[in-house]
């Protein structure tokens, strides 16, 4: 077969045809899918719920609405938009937890159940199998979520519509003052820059736990973090470390806005991609990601099971 017709393949100079980088990237990431199911289980349970909920609470919302439109239109606004915030912040904790689960996991887990012994029989690098695993939360839990919350926006409109149609309120009420567009874009930017990228160094940290540990690969990624907190207190009686850690955990620069905070409708304006993108923090933090990705394939090349 000719190399035009297959252009995922190279070909050696013996004529040996070899799957690209990208192609054994991309296989390796529709595995990740394929063994943790709780990538978009988890999430689709919590829309599920969240959705009942609402059915539950449609008859207070519609209440609700109408006791709003005497207050003033900020208050309606924040009335309408309310359970739709709600329901993507929901969805976000969901998504963050799932990440670190799965990060604490990923590497563990193939050791334990001897599957590593089968997948490093395959001509994919450790390297590779490690990014594959990074895509997880950095891209795939982002989008996963986002189109969770995009689908249970959707359903939460027409059991609004439903609801304000039986109820006599008009749907203008609906038209003028719902954003969920706007709702649907701060969640992908947040989930993207906040979950994805700003996260990556505890990503890529957890990772090389779970590559080296035998057993409870998240107290060894925990333990030593606390340890430094501990150790720089006890020594030079400063906090440095602990503040950083704080600094990383409590969201990035330019990243504030998002679906759910208090009158979300108006803080489409408080983003700013420059100043997440030009932070210092930002590119110290994936250069930290680097380094423990590397170390971490370089960790999986010499683990055998456990």
């Amino acid at each position: 077969m000719s190399s035009t017709t297959m252009p995922d393949f190279d070909r050696q100079s013996n004529g040996q045809a070899v799957i690209s980088w990208t192609r054994n990237l991309y296989w390796s990431v529709r595995r990740e899918l394929w063994e943790y199911r709780s990538i978009y289980v988890a999430p689709s349970i919590v829309a599920a719920l969240t959705l009942i909920g609402f059915l539950i609470g449609a008859a207070y919302q519609v209440a609700k609405v109408r006791s709003a439109q005497s207050l003033g239109t900020v208050q309606l606004q924040e009335a309408i938009n309310r359970p739709y915030g709600l329901a993507a912040m929901f969805l976000m904790g969901i998504g963050f937890v799932v990440s670190i689960l799965y990060c604490v996991e990923a590497l563990q887990g193939e050791r334990r159940d001897r599957s590593i012994l089968f997948w490093k029989s395959l001509p994919v690098s450790d390297l590779t199998v490690v990014l594959s695993k990074m895509m997880i939360p950095l891209v795939i839990v982002p989008l996963v979520t986002v189109a969770l919350t995009i689908v249970t926006h959707i359903l939460m409109l027409l059991l609004d519509i439903m609801m304000l149609q039986i109820s006599g309120v008009s749907l203008n009420l609906l038209w003028t003052n719902l954003s969920v567009f706007e709702m649907w874009m701060m969640m992908l930017y947040h989930m993207l820059a906040l979950h994805g990228l700003w996260f990556a160094p505890a990503y890529a940290w957890m990772l090389l736990a779970s590559a080296w540990a035998r057993r409870a690969a998240i107290l060894w990624a925990v333990l030593p973090l606390i340890a430094v907190g501990v150790i720089e207190k006890i020594a030079f009686n400063t906090a440095y470390f602990p503040r950083w850690m704080q600094y990383r955990f409590s969201g990035a620069p330019g990243s504030d806005a998002y679906p759910g905070s208090e009158h979300a409708m108006h803080t489409w304006a408080n983003l700013s991609v420059g100043q997440f993108l030009l932070n210092p923090g930002l590119w110290i933090g994936l250069a930290l990601a680097a380094l423990f990705l590397l170390a971490a394939a370089r960790v999986r090349r010499s683990r055998g099971p456990i």
